[in-house]
């Protein structure tokens, strides 16, 4: 019986951080620079060299595929994802901020950069 439970104990506390391993913090600082880099993706190409919009379009593509395997719902996501583009959309590209938010997602995601780089080479995005 003590077996069972104990099983049945470790079980539980496994799938609970199988559901994802985000702070709240974490989860609303990625989701900030997704905001960020999806706003990046549509300043205008005679504006920002094309490649800074292709790695935007890149990094929020990626970013958002991690969100939701880390159990982020989706129309949440999307629902944030429209609250920055309200705020920043028609706003020059912030150098330092988008310097900040990939420092931040490399750190926080060690496989961040090397997947960002395979979509932008890839051309999929």
């Amino acid at each position: 019986m003590k077996k069972i439970i104990t099983i049945m104990f470790l079980f539980f506390f496994s799938t609970l951080q199988a559901g994802g391993h985000l702070s709240e913090k974490e989860k609303q600082a990625t989701l900030k620079c997704t905001g960020l880099y999806y706003a990046n993706s549509m300043i205008p190409q005679g504006t920002l060299e094309l490649d800074k919009i292709v790695y935007s379009i890149s990094a929020k593509k990626f970013l958002t595929s991690y969100l939701i395997k880390e159990g982020v719902k989706e129309d949440f996501i999307n629902t944030e994802l429209n609250k920055s583009i309200d705020e920043l959309h028609g706003k020059p590209y912030d150098e330092k901020k988008t310097g900040d938010c990939d420092k931040y997602i490399y750190k926080l995601i060690p496989e961040a950069k090397g997947e960002i780089d395979k979509l932008v080479k890839s051309g999929i995005y």
